[in-house]
C-alpha cells in the first residue's frame, strides 16, 4: 500500500540554558489505524511517538533494517553424505535414549 505524505518545515532555533538549540519542525499525515499502532507501540516501549518516529528515520537514514530476523539458508548443518534417512517412531526411539 503506498501511503501519501504531505510535508510542511519550517526552521526553528529556541534559546536554552545549554545555547542555542535549532532544529526542523515538520508535519506528516499519518492515517489513523497506523497512527493508534505507533502510540500504542511508543506506549508499551515507554517512549513517545516522537522518539519512535526519530529512531525510525534515523535507521533509514543509516541503511538500518530494523530487527528482522535473518533467512535460513538449509541446510543448517551441512552432511558430508546428503541423502534422506527412512525413519520410524522405532529407530528414533533406538538411536536417541528416553528415561
Amino acid at each position: 500500500m503506498l501511503l501519501r505524505a504531505e510535508v510542511f518545515s519550517r526552521q526553528l532555533t529556541d534559546s536554552h540554558k545549554y545555547g542555542t538549540i535549532s532544529g526542523m519542525r515538520t508535519t506528516v499525515d499519518i492515517p489513523d489505524p497506523i497512527y493508534r499502532e505507533l502510540k500504542g507501540k511508543a506506549a508499551s516501549e515507554g517512549r513517545s511517538v516522537k522518539e519512535l518516529l526519530l529512531r525510525g528515520v534515523e535507521l533509514e537514514l543509516k541503511g538500518q533494517r530494523s530487527r528482522r530476523p535473518r533467512r535460513v539458508t538449509l541446510p543448517i548443518v551441512p552432511s558430508k553424505r546428503p541423502g534422506s534417512l527412512k525413519l520410524d517412531n522405532a529407530k528414533i526411539f533406538e538411536i536417541i535414549p528416553f528415561p
